[in-house]
């Protein structure tokens, strides 16, 4: 692979983006695509307009995390001056074309699949560039810009079916991205012991929220457990040996295990409403994050 591929690719955060993918599914399980009885079971499904809201998903992400770095070039060419675009290799031009070429795909495939799922790609879009633009810096309303993102593209897919009453699932996500977002504050100089704590309690509270909730809504299928289990170790491990070596090392080890335990926070949530098999296709796009990561970064 050319030294600048790999820098475009490096731009699109290829190890993130399996996680947007996982949310369309969690979300489109929600909506009752795949419920079915058997724990191995496979739905019948309209596969086009499934495919399409995932593509939609990843390029949204993807056209997100690029225009991140466009509008972060002064702070990159001081602090990251190793980064795609302060380093020269990806034109800033080039660079700020390609995010929004990207947003303006996932929008039009969100679309393709329906007006409302359209509507919400739209709104997604718009808080995407609030992010990158404005909110990202400002020590509340950037964490709770994230997970709002995150929460509209866990909607996009529940609305897949038209239906909207599993939206208060759509906090979760909200909720959690914004802890894994207060921890990112601490990555480049540390020193975030009091945000760990509060990204812990934050954690405690999305665990809990999700297992009423499925109380509430979902079939009596404990399956999910499983998935809960795996994605408390995942993100509470490494949040305890960052908050014992508060340095910046061990905080990016926080920060990249909360975006990849994403996968198994949206298996749980899609098991409970479909069924096991769904859980463990999901499961599998984990280790294609963690090996993505391995070769590119995360944050």
């Amino acid at each position: 692979m050319s030294p600048r591929l790999k820098a475009y690719l490096q731009l699109c955060r290829p190890a993130n983006l399996p996680t947007a993918a996982a949310d369309v599914l969690a979300g489109t399980a929600i909506s009752g695509l795949f419920a079915v009885e058997g724990a191995f079971q496979l739905a019948d499904i309209a596969v086009l307009p499934f495919l399409l809201l995932v593509m939609a998903s990843v390029f949204l992400y993807a056209g997100g995390v690029v225009l991140n770095d466009v509008f972060d070039i002064e702070i990159d060419r001081v602090e990251r001056p190793e980064r795609p675009i302060p380093s020269g290799v990806v034109p800033l031009g080039k660079a700020r074309s390609l995010g929004f070429v990207l947003l303006a795909v996932g929008i039009g495939l969100a679309f393709f699949v329906g007006k409302t799922t359209g509507l919400i790609a739209v709104f997604l879009a718009l808080s995407i560039l609030l992010y990158d633009k404005f909110a990202k810096h400002h020590p509340i309303l950037g964490p709770l810009n994230m997970g709002v993102c995150r929460g509209l593209n866990l909607l996009m897919g529940i609305s897949l079916l038209g239906t909207f009453q599993y939206w208060p699932y759509v906090l979760l996500p909200v909720v959690f991205i914004f802890a894994v977002t207060m921890i990112s504050r601490g990555e480049v100089h540390g020193k975030n012991k009091g945000n760990i704590l509060m990204a812990g309690l934050l954690y405690g509270m999305v665990i809990t929220a999700l297992v009423y909730l499925h109380y509430t809504y979902a079939k009596n299928d404990f399956w999910y457990v499983l998935f809960l289990v795996l994605f408390g170790l995942m993100v509470f491990r490494p949040l305890i040996i960052a908050y014992r070596n508060n340095t910046p090392n061990h905080i990016k080890n926080a920060v990249k295990s909360g975006v990849l335990s994403i996968v198994l926070l949206d298996a749980s949530l899609a098991v409970a409403h479909s069924n096991l098999l769904l859980g463990i296709l999901i499961l599998l796009l984990l280790p294609l994050s963690i090996f993505l990561a391995k070769q590119f970064a995360v944050t």
